[in-house]
Formats: C-alpha cells, structure tokens, sequence
C-alpha cells in the first residue's frame, strides 16, 4: 500500500508539471532539438615545421587543428606541387594530420600540398577549404602565379573534370611521356590556376587523364595545349586553352545496349508523330526488333490513296539491319500508303510478319510547324560561322551564316540550345585539333539563352557574333 500511494504522489506531481508547461491547450510532444547545427570547419592551430618554411630538410610534416577530423579520399583531392614521383603518406588521428614525404626533395624548390576540400570535421563534414601548406628547401618561397581558362572546344562549355598539366623545360613529347611538374584543378567555369612557381618558361596543357597516369596517351582522352611556351614573370600571367578529343569513344558514343535474344516475331514500330503524320523534313523510318536477313525493296511499295505507286521514292535498309528507310519529297497535307508485303522480309531465325500490312498515314500540315527568323550582328564572314541548333546533344539542324538574316518556314517546334562554330576550314562541321601536328580545334561558343520555336508562329531571335 505503500509503494502504490509513492506512486499516486509522482503521478500527481507530474500532471501539475505538464498542465503548467502546455497550460491548457493540446500537448505536443517531441524530442529535444539538440541546438543548431555546426557549421564552423576545422581550424589550424599549428603546423610543424610551421607554415612558409625555408630551407626545409625533414621527411614528416604534422597538422594540428582545433577538433576531431578527416581527410577525404587523399589520392583524389590532395595535390603535391612539384608533382611527386612517389606520393606522399597522408593519415591521420584524433586532431592531427600527418604528412611522410617519400620523395628526395628538389634543391631550391618551393613545395605546395594543397587539400582541396579534403580535410573535414569529424561531426559535420564542414572542410577546411583550399588548405595549402607551403615551404622551401631553399631561402626563399616562390610566389609566381600562371592562371587561365579551359574550354571545351566543341561546345564552348567548362568541363571541371579536367586537370591542368604544367612542364618545366621539357620537349613537346614531355605530356606524352613523363608526368608533369605541376598540376591544377579547374573548377565549375574552367578556371585553373599554378601557384608558388618561380620565374621562367613553361608549357600547359589540360587533360581528362583516363587511366590516371597524368600523360597524354590516347587519341579519346580531352587535352588542350598551348601553341607556344608561357613566360611566368609576375605580369598577369594567364593563358586559354580549348580542349578536344581527336577521337571519338566509339564504344561510349555508341551508347549500345547489352545484346539480347532475338524474340520469337518479327515487329515493325514505324517513325510516324502523332496522329500518324510523317515529318516533311525527315525519312520514314520502319524499325524492326530484330535483324533482318531478307529485304526484298521491290515488293515493299509507297502509293497514293488510289495505290498508284509514287515515283522518286527509295525504300533501303541501313546497316544495322534492323531499320527500313522510306526517302520521298514529301509535300504538305499529303495522304500515303506503304504496302508491305508479309513475304518481303524476313530476320536472321527466318521469322516474318505475321501478316501482310498497309501502313496509312499522311504528312503534317503547315500550322504543325514554326517559321523562324534569325538576324547576325557583327558578323565576320571571315570566320566562317555556323549557327547549330541542339536538342540535348543531337545537333538537329546546322546553317553557315552568309547573311545578316536567315530564315526557315518549316521548323520543328520544340525548345533548342543554339551553338556558334567557328568553322575554320569551311566544311560545314566542327574538326578537332591535331597535337601531332600542332593543329588546334575550331571553336565553338553555346549561347546563354535557349531558342523556344512554337507551332503555327513567326519565331525571331538577334544574334550577336
């Protein structure tokens, strides 16, 4: 009885506790915030030997901060300039960072290990951004700064993927051979920039490295070079690059799906829009799952609504086998008929269509396109400029602009990035550069503003060049 009236008592004494906290409207009950969160990184509070060290002679560098933390992912954010030939130990514990150089150190050199974003807080994840810890084995720390921008050269965009290759008195053939001097991250708008260097001549490039080994040794890797030599001198040093790849991945272009059974039928999806109305502009495609190994094209005819077979027209068969191209001029608001045949094809297990078909369909009226008008200024014709409409990365259309206006009546509505290419040699497309033969890559330049082309509509846009 006794313990059930201690009972009664503490459950008394916390119902006045809760009336007097929520007074009487409705409890709500929820756990403790814990406060707000930390965002504050770490902070050094030491370095041995300290930061700007002259005439360094150790093996072993030691980083204190003010808390706990990590570092992340040391092969990929840390970067040692000069540019080592064994890289350097990197751990650490508790709030310590420690650094066991296993390189012979260069006489008279500065050194820089720069952290990138690498160094975090063991709560948050908060970096201790852009840390560099800088020292010299000789009297004094370089200071000299060669800055600069990459390209792509296709599109004109950034690519931060690529990294920045610096060589200090070596021969053309260095970025193909031997790894560089200095290397530089390039960020979000293609900037990239070498520090603590010391006066001199220099050669840059860019490079996406493929297979890590920081030299330039496949036609399919981005690289950018630099026509002459760069002088450092203090002056504002800056260069531009225009990266390229001289060879296309073809295996990554391809975009192929992994190969699959053929199915037991044979099917046929054709290219038409919607409503069935073929495209003035394009070919009528009949896309097929499955290769074919009979295509008989003279038993597959496109007529009139009357069957009356229509003359020019060309049916072949690409070669992937698995598509039929139907190529005719075709008018506006014009009725079809394609009469395919149950027996003029056949794929590779020796399936046919289930049954004979007459595809009917008619092309698109003129309300179903956009016309659309684009006027140059400051046109160069020089430069041989060439505007590109781009739907994702499909070119879909591209004109040489000889003009201060261009115009087209029959346009597919849709919403398109719009590209300038410097076309240099004039034939129309971009080329790459050529390292070999110290040829650079015609440029190209994306403009901001995307070009949206309604239907039934009289679309302009200025241009400036």
């Amino acid at each position: 009885m006794k313990i059930k009236n201690v009972l009664y008592s503490a459950a008394a004494v916390f119902f006045i506790y809760f009336i007097t906290v929520t007074g009487s409207g409705c409890a709500q009950i929820g756990a403790p915030t814990g406060g707000p969160r930390d965002s504050i990184p770490p902070v050094l509070v030491a370095a041995l030997p300290k930061l700007m060290t002259t005439n360094f002679t150790g093996n072993k560098i030691t980083l204190v901060f003010d808390e706990y933390i990590n570092v992340l992912d040391v092969q990929k954010n840390v970067i040692v300039s000069p540019f080592p030939k064994t890289f350097p130990i990197i751990t650490y514990k508790l709030k310590e960072v420690s650094i066991k150089l296993k390189d012979t150190l260069l006489d008279k050199t500065t050194y820089a290990i720069n952290f990138g974003n690498a160094i975090v807080d063991n709560n948050e994840s908060n970096p201790f951004k852009e840390f560099t810890y800088v020292f010299s084995t000789g009297n004094t720390i370089d200071s000299l700064k060669l800055s600069g921008k990459v390209l792509m050269a296709e599109t004109g965009k950034p690519d931060s993927t690529l990294q920045a290759l610096l060589y200090r008195d070596a021969p053309d053939s260095a970025v193909e051979t031997r790894k560089p001097n200095y290397i530089a991250r390039i960020d979000r708008n293609g900037i990239f920039t070498f520090t603590n260097l010391s006066p001199g001549e220099y050669k840059v490039y860019a490079l996406k490295d493929g297979d890590g080994g920081k030299t330039y040794n496949s036609k399919i890797e981005s690289f950018a070079f630099a026509d002459e030599p760069v002088r450092v001198s203090g002056k504002n040093d800056s260069v531009r690059l225009y990266a390229y790849e001289e060879e296309k991945d073809i295996k990554k272009a391809a975009g192929l799906p992994a190969k699959s059974a053929a199915d037991k039928k044979l099917k046929l999806t054709p290219s038409l829009g919607t409503g069935a109305a073929q495209d003035i502009l394009t070919n009528l495609e009949l896309r097929f799952n499955n290769k074919l190994k009979l295509f008989d094209s003279t038993k597959m005819v496109l007529t009139d609504t009357n069957f009356v077979k229509v003359e020019g027209a060309t049916i072949t068969m690409d070669s992937t086998r698995k598509i039929i191209i139907v190529k005719n001029k075709w008018p506006l608001e014009t009725a079809y008929r394609l009469v395919i045949p149950k027996e003029a094809i056949a794929d590779t297990a020796n399936n046919t269509l289930a049954k004979s078909d007459t595809l009917k369909f008619q092309t698109k009226k003129e309300s179903d396109y956009g016309s659309i008008t684009l006027r140059f200024t400051k046109l160069d014709s020089a430069r041989h400029p060439v505007i590109q409409f781009l739907n994702g990365a499909e070119i879909v259309k591209s004109v040489k602009v000889t003009a201060a206006s261009w115009t087209d009546k029959y346009f597919n509505p849709g919403e398109f990035e719009l590209r300038i290419l410097y076309d240099a040699n004039n034939n129309g497309i971009w080329d790459p550069g050529n390292y070999k033969k110290k040829i650079q890559p015609e440029h190209a330049l994306t403009l901001d503003k995307k070009l949206t082309i309604k239907a039934n509509w009289d679309n302009e846009r200025e241009i400036e060049l």
